[in-house]
Protein backbone atom coordinates (compact mmCIF):
# COMPACT_ATOMS: atom_id res chain seq x y z
CA UNK A 1 0.00 0.00 0.00
CA UNK A 2 1.23 3.72 -0.69
CA UNK A 3 -0.87 6.47 1.33
CA UNK A 4 0.00 9.71 0.08
CA UNK A 5 -1.09 13.10 2.29
CA UNK A 6 -1.71 16.40 0.60
CA UNK A 7 -1.84 18.85 3.16
CA UNK A 8 -3.31 18.25 6.52
CA UNK A 9 -3.41 20.66 9.20
CA UNK A 10 -1.95 20.43 13.00
CA UNK A 11 -5.72 20.52 14.32
CA UNK A 12 -6.35 18.10 11.96
CA UNK A 13 -6.91 15.20 14.32
CA UNK A 14 -9.98 16.92 15.83
CA UNK A 15 -11.98 17.02 12.47
CA UNK A 16 -14.78 14.54 11.57
CA UNK A 17 -13.41 12.73 8.27
CA UNK A 18 -15.11 11.11 5.25
CA UNK A 19 -13.56 7.74 3.85
CA UNK A 20 -14.56 7.43 -0.03
CA UNK A 21 -13.39 3.52 -1.23
CA UNK A 22 -13.11 3.36 -4.94
CA UNK A 23 -12.69 0.18 -6.64
CA UNK A 24 -9.69 1.16 -9.54
CA UNK A 25 -9.42 -0.99 -12.47
CA UNK A 26 -5.96 -0.06 -13.79
CA UNK A 27 -3.25 2.67 -12.53
CA UNK A 28 -3.66 4.49 -15.27
CA UNK A 29 -7.40 5.80 -13.81
CA UNK A 30 -5.81 5.80 -10.45
CA UNK A 31 -3.47 8.47 -11.25
CA UNK A 32 -6.10 10.36 -13.29
CA UNK A 33 -9.07 10.28 -10.61
CA UNK A 34 -6.32 11.55 -8.07
CA UNK A 35 -5.36 13.73 -10.07
CA UNK A 36 -9.27 15.53 -10.31
CA UNK A 37 -10.57 14.48 -6.81
CA UNK A 38 -7.51 16.28 -5.44
CA UNK A 39 -8.96 19.53 -7.06
CA UNK A 40 -11.92 19.26 -5.18
CA UNK A 41 -11.25 19.01 -1.44
CA UNK A 42 -10.01 15.76 -1.07
CA UNK A 43 -6.86 15.98 1.04
CA UNK A 44 -5.28 12.23 1.41
CA UNK A 45 -5.50 8.82 -0.47
CA UNK A 46 -4.16 5.77 0.21
CA UNK A 47 -3.83 3.34 -3.20
CA UNK A 48 -3.98 -0.31 -2.96
CA UNK A 49 -3.61 -2.52 -5.95
CA UNK A 50 -7.13 -2.42 -7.34
CA UNK A 51 -8.59 -0.25 -4.82
CA UNK A 52 -8.21 3.73 -3.96
CA UNK A 53 -8.92 5.27 -0.54
CA UNK A 54 -9.72 8.90 -0.53
CA UNK A 55 -10.10 11.23 2.75
CA UNK A 56 -12.25 14.49 2.92
CA UNK A 57 -12.35 16.47 6.19
CA UNK A 58 -16.80 16.62 6.62
CA UNK A 59 -16.69 20.74 6.14
CA UNK A 60 -14.38 20.42 2.95
CA UNK A 61 -16.44 17.23 1.42
CA UNK A 62 -17.87 18.11 -1.99
CA UNK A 63 -20.36 15.80 -2.70
CA UNK A 64 -21.59 16.85 -6.02
CA UNK A 65 -18.52 17.38 -7.35
CA UNK A 66 -16.94 14.46 -6.43
CA UNK A 67 -20.14 12.54 -7.89
CA UNK A 68 -19.61 13.89 -10.93
CA UNK A 69 -15.87 12.84 -11.16
CA UNK A 70 -16.82 8.96 -10.00
CA UNK A 71 -19.65 9.15 -12.87
CA UNK A 72 -17.23 10.74 -15.37
CA UNK A 73 -14.67 7.87 -14.61
CA UNK A 74 -17.69 5.36 -14.64
CA UNK A 75 -16.72 4.42 -10.92
CA UNK A 76 -19.06 3.78 -7.81
CA UNK A 77 -17.85 4.28 -4.38
CA UNK A 78 -18.62 3.78 -1.04
CA UNK A 79 -18.71 6.48 1.81
CA UNK A 80 -17.85 6.20 5.62
CA UNK A 81 -17.26 8.36 8.41
CA UNK A 82 -14.09 7.99 10.28
CA UNK A 83 -13.16 8.87 13.80
CA UNK A 84 -10.91 11.98 14.40
CA UNK A 85 -7.71 10.81 13.78
CA UNK A 86 -3.99 11.94 14.06
CA UNK A 87 -3.12 12.20 10.26
CA UNK A 88 0.38 13.11 10.87
CA UNK A 89 1.19 10.83 12.87
CA UNK A 90 -0.43 7.93 10.40
CA UNK A 91 1.44 9.49 7.84
CA UNK A 92 4.64 8.63 9.35
CA UNK A 93 3.75 5.66 10.00
CA UNK A 94 2.75 4.66 6.41
CA UNK A 95 5.14 6.44 4.88
CA UNK A 96 8.20 4.36 2.97
CA UNK A 97 11.77 5.70 1.75
CA UNK A 98 11.67 5.77 -2.13
CA UNK A 99 14.56 4.69 -4.31
CA UNK A 100 15.02 6.31 -7.72
CA UNK A 101 17.61 3.81 -9.51
CA UNK A 102 20.74 3.75 -8.19
CA UNK A 103 20.56 7.56 -8.20
CA UNK A 104 18.39 8.77 -5.16
CA UNK A 105 16.91 7.81 -2.34
CA UNK A 106 14.54 9.98 -0.66
CA UNK A 107 13.54 9.32 3.38
CA UNK A 108 12.13 10.52 6.40
CA UNK A 109 14.02 11.43 9.21
CA UNK A 110 13.05 8.40 11.32
CA UNK A 111 13.70 5.78 8.65
CA UNK A 112 17.61 4.02 9.01
CA UNK A 113 18.51 2.16 6.27
CA UNK A 114 22.28 1.26 4.45
CA UNK A 115 22.48 4.08 1.62
CA UNK A 116 22.15 1.91 -2.02
CA UNK A 117 22.05 5.18 -4.19
CA UNK A 118 24.87 7.90 -5.17
CA UNK A 119 22.63 10.53 -3.59
CA UNK A 120 20.26 10.76 0.04
CA UNK A 121 17.35 13.52 -0.03
CA UNK A 122 15.78 14.06 3.75
CA UNK A 123 12.47 14.81 3.99
CA UNK A 124 10.00 15.40 6.93
CA UNK A 125 6.24 13.53 5.44
CA UNK A 126 4.28 16.24 6.03
CA UNK A 127 2.97 16.65 2.62
CA UNK A 128 2.81 13.90 -0.49
CA UNK A 129 3.79 15.53 -3.74
CA UNK A 130 7.85 16.68 -3.12
CA UNK A 131 8.38 13.02 -1.06
CA UNK A 132 8.99 10.86 -4.54
CA UNK A 133 6.00 8.40 -4.67
CA UNK A 134 4.20 10.38 -6.63
CA UNK A 135 4.72 10.10 -10.38
CA UNK A 136 6.41 13.71 -11.25
CA UNK A 137 8.33 14.26 -8.33
CA UNK A 138 9.77 10.87 -9.13
CA UNK A 139 10.44 11.88 -12.87
CA UNK A 140 12.16 15.28 -11.90
CA UNK A 141 14.59 13.30 -9.72
CA UNK A 142 15.21 10.93 -12.39
CA UNK A 143 15.74 13.21 -14.98
CA UNK A 144 18.31 16.13 -12.60
CA UNK A 145 20.30 13.39 -12.76
CA UNK A 146 21.41 13.64 -16.71
CA UNK A 147 21.74 17.72 -15.94
CA UNK A 148 25.43 19.23 -15.01
CA UNK A 149 24.47 21.30 -11.74
CA UNK A 150 27.85 21.84 -10.92
CA UNK A 151 28.25 25.79 -9.95
CA UNK A 152 25.00 26.96 -11.67
CA UNK A 153 22.27 28.75 -10.65
CA UNK A 154 18.88 27.24 -10.17
CA UNK A 155 15.32 28.23 -9.74
CA UNK A 156 13.00 26.07 -8.27
CA UNK A 157 9.32 27.45 -8.72
CA UNK A 158 6.76 25.91 -6.54
CA UNK A 159 9.62 24.35 -4.35
CA UNK A 160 6.65 22.24 -2.29
CA UNK A 161 8.24 20.40 0.16
CA UNK A 162 12.05 21.56 -1.53
CA UNK A 163 13.42 18.03 -2.33
CA UNK A 164 14.36 19.63 -5.58
CA UNK A 165 16.35 22.01 -4.34
CA UNK A 166 18.07 20.21 -2.15
CA UNK A 167 18.77 17.97 -4.74
CA UNK A 168 19.97 20.35 -6.70
CA UNK A 169 22.46 22.08 -4.11
CA UNK A 170 23.99 18.16 -3.31
CA UNK A 171 24.47 18.36 -7.08
CA UNK A 172 26.36 21.22 -7.25
CA UNK A 173 24.05 24.23 -7.67
CA UNK A 174 26.27 27.55 -6.79
CA UNK A 175 22.77 29.31 -5.38
CA UNK A 176 19.05 27.95 -5.40
CA UNK A 177 16.15 30.09 -5.29
CA UNK A 178 13.23 28.04 -4.29
CA UNK A 179 9.39 29.80 -4.13
CA UNK A 180 6.23 28.49 -3.52
CA UNK A 181 3.02 31.00 -2.56
CA UNK A 182 1.75 28.28 0.35
CA UNK A 183 3.00 28.73 3.81
CA UNK A 184 2.80 25.04 4.98
CA UNK A 185 5.65 24.55 1.70
CA UNK A 186 7.53 27.46 2.97
CA UNK A 187 7.78 26.17 6.70
CA UNK A 188 8.46 22.97 5.57
CA UNK A 189 11.03 23.24 3.27
CA UNK A 190 12.55 25.42 5.73
CA UNK A 191 12.66 22.81 8.06
CA UNK A 192 13.93 19.97 5.38
CA UNK A 193 16.62 22.84 3.83
CA UNK A 194 18.39 22.11 7.57
CA UNK A 195 17.94 18.14 7.62
CA UNK A 196 19.87 18.33 5.28
CA UNK A 197 22.48 20.34 5.95
CA UNK A 198 21.91 22.74 2.65
CA UNK A 199 23.53 26.61 2.88
CA UNK A 200 23.25 27.55 -0.83
CA UNK A 201 19.13 28.01 -0.76
CA UNK A 202 17.06 30.68 -0.28
CA UNK A 203 13.19 29.70 -0.03
CA UNK A 204 10.91 32.88 0.15
CA UNK A 205 6.55 32.95 -0.31
CA UNK A 206 6.94 34.67 -3.50
CA UNK A 207 5.18 34.88 -7.61
CA UNK A 208 7.35 33.92 -10.15
CA UNK A 209 6.74 37.85 -10.40
CA UNK A 210 8.78 38.63 -7.49
CA UNK A 211 11.55 37.23 -8.64
CA UNK A 212 14.63 39.37 -10.06
CA UNK A 213 17.24 37.11 -11.18
CA UNK A 214 18.53 34.94 -13.96
CA UNK A 215 19.37 31.17 -13.71
CA UNK A 216 20.70 28.29 -15.87
CA UNK A 217 18.32 26.19 -14.77
CA UNK A 218 14.48 26.31 -14.04
CA UNK A 219 12.99 23.53 -11.90
CA UNK A 220 9.02 23.48 -12.70
CA UNK A 221 6.90 20.62 -11.07
CA UNK A 222 4.23 22.67 -10.76
CA UNK A 223 0.32 22.02 -13.10
CA UNK A 224 -0.38 22.91 -16.76
CA UNK A 225 -2.33 26.27 -16.05
CA UNK A 226 0.66 27.44 -14.09
CA UNK A 227 3.30 26.53 -16.12
CA UNK A 228 1.38 27.46 -20.01
CA UNK A 229 0.63 31.09 -18.13
CA UNK A 230 3.89 31.83 -17.01
CA UNK A 231 6.08 30.18 -20.18
CA UNK A 232 6.71 33.38 -20.92
CA UNK A 233 8.29 34.37 -18.06
CA UNK A 234 10.41 31.76 -17.63
CA UNK A 235 12.02 31.94 -21.02
CA UNK A 236 12.82 35.56 -20.02
CA UNK A 237 14.34 34.20 -16.82
CA UNK A 238 17.05 31.77 -18.20
CA UNK A 239 20.64 32.50 -19.15
CA UNK A 240 21.20 31.30 -22.80
CA UNK A 241 21.82 27.80 -23.17
CA UNK A 242 19.94 27.58 -19.87
CA UNK A 243 17.35 24.21 -19.03
CA UNK A 244 14.03 24.23 -17.92
CA UNK A 245 12.46 20.62 -16.97
CA UNK A 246 8.90 20.85 -16.13
CA UNK A 247 6.53 18.33 -14.93
CA UNK A 248 3.00 18.01 -13.11
CA UNK A 249 1.62 17.36 -16.52
CA UNK A 250 -0.67 14.76 -17.78
CA UNK A 251 0.06 12.33 -21.01
CA UNK A 252 -2.72 14.80 -22.70
CA UNK A 253 -1.14 17.80 -21.58
CA UNK A 254 2.21 17.14 -23.77
CA UNK A 255 1.03 18.87 -26.69
CA UNK A 256 -0.12 22.00 -25.47
CA UNK A 257 2.70 22.66 -23.12
CA UNK A 258 5.35 21.50 -26.19
CA UNK A 259 3.62 24.33 -28.35
CA UNK A 260 3.80 26.97 -25.56
CA UNK A 261 7.29 26.46 -24.86
CA UNK A 262 8.19 26.24 -29.05
CA UNK A 263 6.00 29.68 -29.24
CA UNK A 264 8.10 31.29 -26.06
CA UNK A 265 11.71 30.25 -27.97
CA UNK A 266 12.27 27.14 -25.98
CA UNK A 267 14.31 24.16 -28.18
CA UNK A 268 12.42 20.79 -26.95
CA UNK A 269 14.78 17.72 -25.90
CA UNK A 270 13.24 15.20 -24.87
CA UNK A 271 9.49 14.36 -23.04
CA UNK A 272 9.47 11.32 -20.07
CA UNK A 273 6.16 9.65 -19.03
CA UNK A 274 5.87 7.51 -15.67
CA UNK A 275 1.94 6.13 -14.99
CA UNK A 276 -0.01 8.69 -17.31
CA UNK A 277 2.40 11.57 -15.79
CA UNK A 278 4.91 13.24 -18.18
CA UNK A 279 8.11 15.48 -17.20
CA UNK A 280 9.46 17.72 -20.44
CA UNK A 281 12.67 19.16 -20.74
CA UNK A 282 14.02 22.41 -22.83
CA UNK A 283 16.80 24.77 -23.83
CA UNK A 284 17.32 27.92 -24.24
CA UNK A 285 19.54 28.96 -27.33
Amino acid sequence: MLCLKFTFAANTQHLNYFQISIAIPNSETRELLIAALSEHGVEGFEEEETSLKAFVSEEDYQAVAIAEILQEFGLTSKLETIEPTNWNAKWEADFEPVLINDFCTIRAHFHSLPLATKHEVIITPKMSFGTGHHATTHLMVEQMQHIDFKDKIVFDFGTGTGVLAILAEILGAAEVVAIDNDEWSYENTKENIGLNHCHNIVVSMDSIEDVQKTFDIILANINRHILLAYMPNMFAMLHSGGILLMSGLLVEDETMVCEAALASGFVLKGVNTRNNWISICCTKS
